[in-house]
């Protein structure tokens, strides 16, 4: 992923959390412009900000640069509520994915 690549995940990851990069700054500790930086290309985080950023957004690093899930939170969240289905219940999801992804 590249330093451009980086910064849009970064906004559409913050966007869809529905907070400015102001108030993602502040909320992480670090001054009113930081966020706003980064998805600028002006900085880059340091290692430490890269996981103070994903645990803020709410995503691991694999998340975060996994760049087909437009939504890695709710996958997430997703994820851990199917863990709980029995097989038949699993059967029935992944047939109403396939459902779901079928082109017309």
């Amino acid at each position: 992923m590249d330093e451009q690549a980086f910064a849009m995940r970064l906004a559409r990851l913050r966007e869809k959390k529905g907070v400015s990069a102001r108030d993602m700054s502040l909320s992480i500790g670090q001054n009113p412009g930081y966020i706003n930086n980064i998805e600028t290309g002006k900085s880059k985080p340091s290692m430490d900000g890269f996981f103070f950023i994903c645990e803020y957004l709410g995503v691991t690093p694999g998340e975060f640069f996994d760049m087909e899930s437009a939504n890695p939170s709710k996958l997430d969240s997703m994820m851990k509520d199917m863990k709980k289905l029995n097989d038949r219940q699993l059967e029935m999801i992944a047939a109403l994915i396939k459902d779901l992804i079928k082109k017309p």
